[in-house]
């Protein structure tokens, strides 16, 4: 592959100043659109799936091409590895077979996760790699941090790690989880084939992780295991909520970069 990836620029130097508010917001407001049918469908066929394989899961969110879940699925033979990607053709890629505690599914992941939430799924690991950075200072409500589906991906505990070429989506990732659990996590460089990395952390997960890296670009990694003892603020406040519900649209997703 060749190095071609251009650094992400930004207007912003930190963290969105709107970053809080917003997460708080999602947290104490209703979400009233139903999951969209295709997305239900399709959670009901990966639940029969899940409940087939008496494993814990792995959840690999945005998963693109399916390389990752591919490669995950080699590292944890004993997991379930369950990739999500709402886009047909970058899943019907031809990375080789799936192995036998794999499983793609196309669907909105916004309305996955909600469904994961209410089915009172516990993924072991979550894996968040490379979304969409949306670097524009306006763009916010696009990232999964600023976006109301928040408190759902952290409402599904487990260990959670983030990759991505830009800090400062990592740093807004990691104060909402502050924000919302009050745990801090842990964020780092990652540079995948360092001499002192298992041969797991040497494998390039996908695609674009590889691109970044022969482009010369530093990869941030935050880790987070949501299973630890915070403050739990992440429900919703159906019942009684005094702010205004949410019901935007499954184009809100942010959409894989694979």
């Amino acid at each position: 592959m060749q190095a071609s990836s251009r650094a992400i620029t930004s207007s912003q130097q930190g963290p969105h100043q709107d970053l809080v508010r917003r997460v708080q917001r999602a947290r104490d407001s209703a979400w009233q659109r139903p999951p969209a049918e295709h997305t239900r469908i399709a959670f009901e066929g990966a639940a029969q799936w899940l409940a087939d394989q008496h494993r814990p899961l792995i959840l690999d969110a945005g998963c693109g091409v399916g390389l990752s879940t591919r490669r995950l699925a080699e590292r944890y033979p004993d997991h379930a590895v369950l990739g999500v990607d709402r886009s047909e053709q970058r899943l019907s890629r031809d990375h080789g077979a799936l192995p036998d505690n794999a499983l793609l599914v196309r669907a909105d992941l916004v309305d996955f996760w909600r469904l994961a939430v209410a089915a009172e799924w516990r993924p072991a690991r979550h894996f968040l790699l490379y979304p969409n950075p949306y670097p524009k200072s306006t763009q916010l409500k696009k990232r999964w941090q600023g976006h109301p589906v928040f408190p759902a991906i952290l409402a599904l505990g487990g260990m959670l790690e983030l990759r991505s070429n830009w800090a400062i989506y990592v740093q807004e990732f990691a104060l909402g989880v502050k924000t919302l659990r009050g745990l801090e996590g842990e964020i780092d460089s990652y540079a995948p084939g360092g001499a002192l990395m298992t041969p797991f952390e040497q494998t390039f997960l996908t695609p674009f992780e590889q691109k970044y890296v022969e482009s010369g670009q530093t990869l941030w990694r935050y880790r987070v295991d949501l299973s630890t003892t915070g403050f739990d603020a992440t429900a919703s406040a159906e019942s009684d909520s005094t702010e205004s519900t949410f019901t935007e649209s499954p184009s809100t997703e942010s959409p894989s970069t694979e």
